[in-house]
């Protein structure tokens, strides 16, 4: 499901970068039609025909190719005086309407290019973008049709390097060859296509081609050049800029982190410059020439705001993007001399002031986003402004994601033309003005996450072309009737999550596709007027204190759902078998019975956890396994489900999250779960599994998170896991009955932030090499993963962990037989938190260096046989809260400072030679009352030598 950022973000990019759009060029030529008196030319024909023979046609796009007249064929444009053929339009036009994925591929070309198409000597124009001629290269023989003036080849599938022979094609005016898997070492061949005007290559790795401004600057007709996401990030110097002609210039989405691009300076026809996803750090005086510029993107870059005065003199300026960026400060006045913007984007900044009263000014602007910077100060800056003529031509208005403050003004109802509104994110109080009626051309609606309040007025209702609307998480209260919702005929997209204290209903004539309450209270009875909702997509409906059994007519809606989400309510009652697709999240109910059966073979995501349902898996994921065969998780914990687990889960490729844990389950690990090469989650924790691990678990190359605690599990550990594990970051083997030494392989998981091995019946010493774990030498990123909820033992006591498990780091071999020392490379693990080998027959001291791991929280060792004195460095460990060395035979004074002295003297018990607070209130020979004297501890005896320290003498004695 889209977050709000994507929507909104969705938003800004299509209506700030329609303008780009490469269909406007390539579809400015007009087809020449056949002429039905002059006939196709055989050999042309033929050609056609065999080219035809090499493709799959899915969609039968080139079902009118058979007969004579080839130039009546569709895509087929022929020259009406000759006949010969100068037109193959065989784009995919699907590709620029952002179709569904199955579509899309339903209307993609695919096969061979046939060398045939050779013969068609006469043509001018070569369309063959959108397609998917998979790991095929483009035909060298291209560079042979000499006549062409239009050729695009744009992501058509075509791999590996452009070729050379591309230079022969003099005549060529427009050139697209945008593909995600082309490359080029050299650019030089395009100097030679001096009449080029129109040239593509976004998505071309050009991170060879350092000569890609020389090889631009000779040719003199460029108008438009396109070298988005190329991997660009240096150029060679060229003492002056010879394309003087350019009007578009997009370097977006490269790898520029410092340039001086002084070469723009002589770029007097730009009209449109895009530079936005980079890390430039420009001197933006270099646009101060270009007098004729009205399109301006220096987007995603590292610049403050006093950079912005340097568009003072840019006064065609008329679209300007600055998105992604990191400026800081306030808005300069200088801004406001750009009279003619149309758009201006300042979304994901820093800026912070007020929203300066000059925008008022801005009479042409169309599109105003602010979107998710430090924003303060009173909305009605902007919307406020009575005098203000921003108002006429205004579409869109994001100041979502700010800490704007105050009540929404009646004036904005003047805001005639505004068809998006986003104001969520911020501090607003006070109601809905009635005056948002007015706003006639409103399609979407964002007040989201603020402080509002009061009742939703009627007004709203007069929206009639409202199609989105969100007012989740403010103060509303009283009673939305049916009669608003009737004239939203348009509505689609209902956001009410969270208004705990509004009674809404929504009318029939209103048809949702996708409606979101969460953490409304909607209950205890199941909403009956979502029965007349027909047209539903996506349904959230979690934490909304339904505790009803869901009635019949529910599960007839149900073939229309994609997204479902009923979770964490009290809904009880079994589950009929149902279809649905794509999502569904039933968790945390009180449902009973068997597991149902899920016809879709769309479904993608079930989550059943946290109910009661019984029985065994086996009917829904062996008897179900073809519809299923797409589905990425499964989650069943904390069920009733009983037998063993299935031995059929090699129809399941995509499955990258299986979460089992808390039920009844019996037997051995099936070995078909090594089949899962997609597997990044398995959580088998708290059942009743035995056996040993099957060693296809080494297949699961991708396992970040492994948790098989609590079971019965047996056998030696050996390297079942081994190097294939390269991925994991969380093994928890807790409780269970291995035995035999900790594999050696176990130390190349380099990313391994959580190990516990604990209460098994391991033996041998703990490997010196698990110093070298890299992901607990060093602080821990916080980067998500994928994972379950985790049950940890730590500080002596068990902690849940889910989202926030990405900042642990954690070693747990407690409870097990383990010998030696304690290793002193343990030590270098410097980003360790939690550490636990208590209960084990480790001996020897604790290492000196134990003051390295500063972020210690948790530490224990106690019942071991450990010895030697407690090193004074462990008083420097500033974050220990948890520290148990109790039941070991250490010695001597326990080290002062304030870090050790706040423990209970519960921390050092059963160490019978330790002394000092907090254990005892003072050691043997200590008496404070006494000044000290000249005697053997201090001055020596009679022959100078001095007495022995309070640990030297108990060494002494014990030794």
């Amino acid at each position: 499901m889209a977050t709000l950022m994507d929507v909104k973000t969705s938003f800004v990019v299509v209506l700030l970068h329609c303008f780009l759009s490469l269909a406007t060029l390539f579809c400015i030529f007009a087809f020449a039609r056949g002429n039905p008196n002059v006939p196709c030319k055989v050999r042309e024909r033929e050609a056609l025909l065999t080219f035809k023979q090499g493709l799959r046609d899915r969609s039968n796009r080139l079902s009118s190719w058979i007969g004579e007249e080839c130039c009546m064929w569709r895509g087929i444009g022929c020259d009406n005086i000759t006949a010969h053929v100068i037109q193959l339009n065989l784009r995919n036009n699907l590709y620029d309407e952002f179709a569904g994925d199955e579509a899309l591929e339903q209307s993609q070309l695919r096969g061979v290019i046939s060398d045939s198409l050779f013969e068609l000597k006469h043509l001018h124009y070569l369309d063959l973008s959108g397609n998917n001629f998979t790991h095929a290269h483009i035909p060298s023989f291209f560079g042979g049709l000499q006549n062409l003036r239009y050729l695009n080849l744009s992501f058509a599938g075509f791999v590996g390097t452009i070729p050379h022979q591309l230079a022969n094609l003099s005549n060529l005016h427009t050139l697209g060859i945008g593909g995600f898997s082309l490359q080029v070492d050299n650019l030089e061949w395009l100097s030679h296509l001096s009449l080029l005007k129109f040239l593509d290559l976004s998505y071309v790795n050009l991170s060879k081609a350092s000569n890609w401004l020389q090889v631009m600057n000779m040719l003199p007709s460029l108008s438009e050049l396109h070298l988005s996401s190329c991997e660009l990030d240096k150029y060679d110097h060229v003492p002056y800029v010879n394309f003087s002609s350019l009007t578009l210039l997009d370097l977006s989405s490269n790898n520029f982190v410092y340039s001086t691009f002084n070469w723009m300076n002589s770029l007097t026809s730009l009209v449109t410059l895009d530079l936005s996803y980079n890390l430039i750090q420009i001197p933006l005086t270099v646009v101060h020439n270009m007098s004729c510029l009205r399109n301006l993107d220096l987007s995603r870059n590292n610049f403050s705001s006093t950079a912005l005065n340097l568009f003072y003199n840019i006064t065609t300026l008329e679209r300007l993007g600055l998105a992604y960026n990191n400026i800081r400060g306030v808005l300069p006045r200088a801004l406001g001399s750009l009279s003619r913007l149309t758009h201006l984007d300042l979304s994901l900044n820093h800026l912070d002031g007020k929203i300066p009263r000059f925008l008022g000014n801005f009479c042409n602007l169309q599109l105003l986003s602010l979107f998710m910077n430090n924003l303060g100060g009173g909305v009605h800056e902007v919307l406020g402004n009575s005098s203000a003529c921003i108002s006429k031509n205004l579409e869109f208005l994001d100041l979502g994601g700010n800490r704007l403050s105050g009540t929404l003004p009646d004036e904005l109802g003047k805001y005639q033309k505004l068809s998006v509104l986003f104001l969520d994110g911020n501090l607003l109080s006070g109601p809905i003005p009635m005056s948002i009626g007015n706003l006639s051309s409103l399609r979407t609606l964002f007040v989201s996450s603020n402080q509002l309040n009061g009742t939703i007025p009627e007004s709203l209702g007069h929206l009639s072309n409202l199609e989105q609307f969100s007012i989740s998480d403010n103060l509303f209260e009283g009673s939305v009737s049916d009669v608003l919702f009737s004239n939203l005929t348009k509505l689609k997209i209902l956001y009410a999550s969270s208004t705990n204290l509004l009674t809404l209903r929504v009318s029939s004539n209103c048809q949702l596709r996708t409606l979101i309450m969460n953490s409304c209270r909607l209950g205890p009875r199941f909403p009956a007027w979502l029965q007349s909702q027909k047209d539903l997509r996506a349904l959230y409906l979690s934490n909304a204190s339904i505790s009803d059994v869901i009635p019949s007519w529910f599960w007839s809606l149900s073939p229309q759902f994609e997204w479902l989400d009923l979770s964490q309510n009290q809904i009880h009652g079994s589950i009929p078998n149902f279809s649905s697709a794509y999502s569904i999240d039933l968790s945390s109910n009180n449902f009973f019975g068997p597991l149902p059966h899920i016809f879709s073979s769309s479904i993608r995501y079930l989550d059943l956890s946290n109910n009661s349902f019984h029985g065994s898996l086996s009917p829904l994921v062996c008897e179900q396994k073809d519809k299923m065969r797409y589905v990425q998780v499964l989650d069943f914990s904390k069920n009733l489900l009983s037998g063993e687990l299935p031995d059929c889960w090699m129809n399941y490729s995509d499955l990258r999250m299986l979460i089992l844990g808390s039920n009844k389950l019996t037997g051995n690990i099936p070995s078909s779960l090594g089949s899962l090469s997609a597997l990044e989650l398995l959580s088998l924790k708290r059942n009743n599994l035995s056996g040993d691990l099957p060693m296809s678990l080494q297949n699961c190359k991708g396992l970040v998170t492994l948790d098989l605690s609590e079971n019965h599990l047996s056998s030696g550990l050996y390297i079942w896991l081994g190097n294939s594990s390269a991925s994991l970051r969380v093994l928890v083997l807790r409780s269970n009955r291995f035995h035999g030494s900790i594999p050696q392989e176990y130390c190349h998981f380099n990313l391994l932030q959580i190990i516990d091995l604990s209460h098994n019946k391991l033996s041998g010493f703990i490997p010196q090499c698990f110093g070298n774990l890299s992901a607990m030498v060093r602080q821990v990123s916080g980067e998500t993963f994928r994972t379950t909820e985790i049950i940890l033992i730590m500080k002596g006591a068990e902690y849940e962990y889910s989202q926030s498990l990405s900042l642990v780091t954690s070693m747990d071999l407690s409870s097990n037989n383990l010998i030696g020392e304690i290793p002193e490379e343990l030590t270098s693990l410097y980003g360790i938190r939690f550490l636990n080998l208590s209960h084990n027959q480790l001996h020897g001291k604790i290492p000196e260096k134990i003051s390295n791991m500063t972020l210690l929280e948790s530490l224990d060792v106690s019942t071991n046989q450990l010895k030697g004195v407690i090193p004074q460095s462990m008083a420097s460990l500033t974050f220990l809260n948890y520290l148990n060395l109790s039941h070991n035979h250490f010695f001597g004074r326990i080290p002062s400072g304030t870090q050790l002295q706040s423990f209970s003297a519960q921390s050092f018990i059963g160490n019978h030679d330790l002394c000092g607070p907090p254990l005892t209130p003072s050691c043997v020979g200590d008496d404070s009352s006494l000044e000290p004297t000249p005697n053997v501890d201090d001055e020596g005896d009679e022959n100078g030598n001095r007495g022995p320290s309070l640990n030297e003498a108990i060494l002494k004695v014990r030794s």
